[in-house]
């Protein structure tokens, strides 16, 4: 196995030191991987130590609330991510005794696991010959066989599954895929891919043919849906009025100021102050804009302005919106760019006292 000898040198010399492979506990090795979906390694490294700091286990991950959980994964985004992985501990605890299953079929059925996460839990953490394919493998995979067909498709994934398996180390299957993780993160990129700097450029038919920098074909990403929001900023006796979004959906359980969809025509004061009056029962005058932010999500594009709103009168909150101090600003999950606000609100607060 030429392929897999020369990457498993390659990567005893060059690997990444990051904190989820101090050593190779699966419930670690679980959450490094939920963490790293659609997230940089950077970004995650300091959420993750933050998380084993608080949830250094298994058991004490299930016995936590939801709403803590999602407050540890604020900033990381996908928080149905985070949901998942509570409700799958939780299952590990009542179905297996707290320990998790130690091959990819049974991983794969907790909820939330996908092939790639299962994959590499069982590889990592068990020694098991479990491919875990995500998006850099396909792209190395599609290189190394010059393959032209759209790596999207099932087909072509079921492919590289299988030249996978032809080539793993059977010895070190966890490594295997750890080098493959750091191979396209550090040499085999998307773009201007440094085969300078590969280990396996010589058996690279894609470097060959000079045909690496077309390589991988994919289906482009529809554009994300363009959304205008306005949200509103009530503040009374240093307590913010905050709404909590539905529990199943987008940012589902998630905490935000009261917030209002906008059409092209729409008055932006009059429908803000509406709805904060019809569903909130509060009265307030809408003044001039604080905040404004273009956030993009996978499938839509928020475009969200924040304004500041005197309070005028209101009856009692009902839950589930409730006024929150404003020294309480990091005891919720908030619901994308809301942090944000939140965060320099807090700040304000902070510097007045």
């Amino acid at each position: 196995m030429v392929l897999a000898t020369q990457l498993l040198d390659w990567y005893d010399k060059n690997s990444r030191d990051l904190p989820w492979r101090k050593d190779n506990d699966a419930y670690k090795v679980w959450v490094s991987e939920i963490m790293l979906q659609q997230t940089r390694v950077e970004v995650v490294k300091d959420y993750y130590t933050r998380w084993m700091e608080r949830f250094p286990t298994l058991e004490a991950l299930a016995q936590t609330s939801e709403q803590e959980v999602l407050t540890y994964w604020q900033g990381l985004g996908y928080y149905n991510r985070a949901r998942n992985l509570l409700s799958g501990v939780r299952e590990v605890c009542a179905e297996y005794g707290g320990k998790v299953p130690d091959n990819a079929p049974a991983i794969q059925k907790l909820p939330g696991v996908g092939e790639y996460t299962a994959g590499a839990i069982a590889s990592i953490a068990y020694n098991r010959p479990s491919p875990a394919i995500d998006g850099n493998v396909l792209r190395i995979f599609s290189r190394l066989f010059c393959l032209e067909e759209d790596i999207t498709k099932q087909a072509t994934k079921r492919k590289i599954d299988r030249l996978i398996r032809d080539h793993m180390s059977v010895e070190r299957p966890g490594d295997f895929n750890q080098a493959l993780m750091d191979l396209g993160s550090m040499v085999c990129i998307p773009q201007r891919p440094r085969c300078q700097l590969c280990p396996l450029a010589t058996l690279c038919e894609a470097q060959a043919r000079d045909v690496q920098d077309v390589l991988p074909v994919r289906t482009p990403k529809k554009a994300p849906l363009h959304i205008k929001l306005a949200a509103g900023i009530v503040i009374q006796s240093s307590s913010l009025l905050i709404t909590q979004r539905p529990a199943t959906g987008m940012l589902a359980g998630m905490w935000e100021f009261p917030t209002v969809e906008l059409a092209e025509d729409d008055s932006t004061s009059e429908r803000l102050k509406t709805r904060i009056k019809s569903d909130l029962q509060q009265e307030v005058c809408v003044g001039k804009r604080l905040f404004h932010y273009i956030h993009t999500f996978s499938h839509r594009k928020w475009d969200i302005s924040f304004y500041q709103c005197q309070w005028l009168a209101g009856n009692t909150i009902s839950f589930p919106a409730h006024w929150l101090g404003l020294s309480e600003l990091d005891t919720v999950p908030w619901a994308g760019p809301h942090r944000k606000v939140a965060t320099v609100l807090g700040e304000q607060f902070t510097q007045e006292l």
